[in-house]
Order: C-alpha cells, then sequence, then structure tokens
C-alpha cells in the first residue's frame, strides 16, 4: 500500500503531517527531495552553488512561508522526524534539483523564462489571502489548471512535473516491491500524476486540503510551479 501525503512546500503544516505518519507507523517515509536538499534542510544551509534562478526561486518560496509563518521544507523535516520516532526508513525519491533546474533552463523558450521570473518577482507581493484566494480556484480544476500550465509553459510542465512523476513514481514502485507500508511526502500538484504513473497498485491520497485547517489547493501558474513543485533548498 503507498499513501501520498500531498504538501505545499511553504505551509504551516509541520504538526499534521507528524501526526499522521505516527498515527499510521509506515515502514518507509518516502520525501519529495534528493540528497543536497535534504542535507541543506537540515544544516539550514542554501547551496553557494546553485544557478542565480535557482536562488532566486528559493528566495520567492522562503518568503511565501514567510506569510504563513513558517519555513520552507519544515514539513519535510517533520516527516523525517517522525520517521525516526516510529521506526520508518528514510527514502529521498526525488531528482537532483539543480541538474534539473539547469535542465529547465535550457529547454526553456525565452517567454517562459521571462514569464516564470515575473511569477515568482509578483509573488513576492502576494498577501497571505490573495495566495489563499488563489488556492480555492485551483482546487476542484486541477486537470484544466495543468493543461493551461502546459500550454503556456511546455518546458516547465515536462521537466518540473511530468519528468519527475514519472522517476518519483518509479522509485516508489521499487520501494513498495519490498515493503508493504510505504508513506510518500510531495507537493500536491504531483498527485495526480504520480497516481497515474502507479496504476494498478494500490494507493491511496492525502490531500492538502486534507492535511491543512480550512484552507485548499494551489496558486497561479508561474507561482504554482515555483511554490508546490520544488522546495528551493
Amino acid at each position: 500500500m503507498i499513501t501520498l501525503i500531498g504538501v505545499g512546500h511553504v505551509f504551516a503544516i509541520s504538526d499534521k503531517v507528524r501526526e499522521i505518519i505516527r498515527y499510521s507507523r509506515p515502514e518507509v517515509v518516502c520525501l519529495e527531495l534528493d540528497p543536497q536538499r535534504y542535507q541543506s534542510l537540515l544544516s539550514k544551509e542554501r547551496s553557494g552553488s546553485a544557478p542565480l534562478q535557482y536562488k532566486l526561486l528559493a528566495y520567492f518560496q522562503t518568503r511565501m512561508a514567510d506569510k504563513f509563518g513558517t519555513e520552507a521544507g519544515d514539513e519535510m523535516l517533520a516527516a523525517a522526524s517522525a520517521a525516526g520516532e516510529v521506526g520508518a526508513k528514510i527514502a529521498l525519491i526525488d531528482m537532483d534539483a539543480p541538474q534539473v533546474f539547469a535542465g529547465l533552463w535550457r529547454s526553456m523558450s525565452m517567454r517562459e523564462k521571462l514569464g516564470l521570473m515575473a511569477g515568482a518577482f509578483t509573488g513576492l507581493f502576494l498577501s497571505k489571502e490573495r495566495v489563499v484566494e488563489e488556492i480555492e480556484k485551483y482546487e476542484g480544476h486541477e486537470e484544466e489548471y495543468l493543461t493551461l500550465l502546459g500550454e503556456g509553459y511546455p518546458s516547465i510542465k515536462r521537466v518540473l512535473i511530468d519528468d519527475r512523476n514519472k522517476f518519483m513514481a518509479d522509485r516508489l514502485k521499487d520501494i513498495s516491491a519490498k515493503h508493504g507500508n510505504v508513506f510518500a511526502v510531495i507537493g500536491d500538484g504531483h498527485i495526480p500524476g504520480i497516481m497515474e504513473q502507479l496504476r494498478p497498485l494500490e494507493v491511496k491520497a492525502i490531500r492538502l486540503r486534507d492535511v491543512r485547517t480550512g484552507e485548499q489547493g494551489a496558486l497561479t501558474k508561474a507561482e504554482f510551479s515555483a511554490t508546490y513543485f520544488y522546495d528551493q533548498h
């Protein structure tokens, strides 16, 4: 059995994530991280060698997290801590972030690059209330949103979403073949694609709207890709 826990890396949901894992006591807790990002979270340090664009998106995510009174990536650390408490193994299932981002930047058109950076810049000035408003717009219209994202930002959808969905799903398949109760803490926007990739395995999803307290969903196209699909550390 694979259970996917949908998270938004800027939201104050660490306690909820910890409670879910403590209650369920999985054998393995998988995190949407690569080794470098995991170590950066543990040490509270940023990578000095990351591309400038990567650092700008990391700064955007940090500012967004501040609006919700948390730090980006806290839910991942909470999941790792809870895994230790219940004796579960930790598995890092995401692709190497600097390599992914470098490949993305090479494949993006100038229009996509300008749109992504403009979205990240604009997001710096969004209020918490506006973020929640955009979240509610996304909820219940995921397929339509991802279709629009693919039309406007095809490289972002392919590299940051589709390719990583397949990579993480393949990792989950390998892990679930050896362990009966596997939990994965991933950005909520990845859940539909990963569930599709995992068919016909038995998969349960706990969506972000169920993890949070009364608030739901995601952001606008460029802002959404920066906020949900990468924990930029």
